[in-house]
């Protein structure tokens, strides 16, 4: 195995471990709000879930990254260090600025500028990247719509109700929260899984796309690793500013999350858990009373999702051509 592959392993094990960290804010954040449970078992939970993810679920979001995305024998592991510094770097920012910004915008858009810029766009299998881009930016949509749905549906179930309801919703988080967290496990794991599979394809070390199982292990311990230590900024950001979340939210908004991101696992889909969780959270507020969503502070996360992929990308083909101007001459 060349220095590059290891390389490649060992950024796209970083990436992994920061994502569990971008996103555990994402799993766990309306639980803590709601206090459903404490951070530490929140994030200690949803850990050994998102560990269990990929071996339940299977890896069909990682076949689309690293095989239908582009031609392993046209790209470089100098490209994949590129798109993977890329991808690193954004996340690195956004979390210091407590920005809940997509990790998987982040590495799609430096994978994209980086094989642009070391292959052409020949090297891009335009079918799959349209399959990504679909799940990527219609995945939100239906959380919104969907999470507005549930919460319509959970209050008129629950109408006549007494308030000891409020115990009912929050120990039932235990099965929502835990199917979130599956689901993220059965996703964004996977994302970094076809990078590392693909690297060992193009650098001859495998035959065929198929990913190892040591492969599967070290990606899924380390988002959970990742997961466990938590990005305490972002939890804020989810938890409190769109909203003052209730159990009846919290568990609604899961519900529609875990919904929306596993169903996209399963066909191969790789959809951003930030995006499809803020939007079921919005979508719940807005069930019921528009005006209970700070939309001010939505604008401000769609700023950065939107800057994303393009940034990304940049960054992805300045990165190459650093890598071969100064770096590999």
């Amino acid at each position: 195995m060349s220095v590059f592959v290891v390389v490649v392993i060992g950024l796209a094990l970083l990436f992994d471990f920061l994502n569990g960290i971008h996103d555990s804010s994402n799993i766990v954040a309306t639980m803590i709000s709601s206090r459903a449970f404490s951070p530490r078992v929140a994030l200690g939970m949803t850990a050994v879930a998102e560990f269990s993810g990929p071996f339940i679920f299977g890896v069909a979001v990682a076949n689309t990254i690293g095989h239908e995305v582009v031609a392993a024998d046209t790209i470089s592991t100098t490209v994949l260090i590129a798109a993977l510094g890329s991808a690193i770097l954004w996340d690195l920012l956004t979390w210091y600025l407590g920005f809940p910004s997509s990790s998987s915008h982040a590495l799609v858009g430096g994978f994209v500028g980086s094989v642009m810029m070391g292959a052409g766009w020949q090297a891009i299998k335009l079918a799959g990247m349209e399959k990504i881009l679909i799940a990527l930016l219609t995945s939100p949509l239906i959380g919104f719509v969907f999470g507005y749905l549930v919460l319509r549906l959970v209050l008129r179930l629950s109408w006549n109700a007494t308030p000891g309801i409020n115990t009912f919703f929050k120990k039932s988080q235990l099965i929502t929260a835990l199917a979130l967290a599956l689901s993220h496990g059965a996703n964004d794991a996977q994302k970094t899984m076809g990078i590392i599979t693909l690297a060992l394809v193009t650098s001859g070390f495998l035959k065929v796309f198929e990913v190892p199982i040591w492969v599967i292990i070290s990606c899924a311990a380390m988002i959970a690793l990742g997961t466990a230590v938590g990005g305490w900024k972002l939890i804020r950001t989810l938890g409190g500013k769109f909203y003052k979340i209730r159990p009846v939210d919290a568990i609604a908004s899961q519900f529609a999350s875990a919904t929306v991101i596993l169903g996209a696992s399963l066909f191969g889909g790789p959809v951003s858990t930030t995006q499809v969780v803020s939007s079921t959270i919005m979508g719940v507020g807005a069930a019921e009373r528009v005006n209970k969503v700070r939309w001010g502070v939505v604008q401000e996360i769609a700023v950065a999702w939107l800057l994303t992929i393009p940034a990304t990308a940049l960054v992805g083909a300045g990165f190459y051509w650093i890598l071969i101007q100064f770096v590999l001459r």
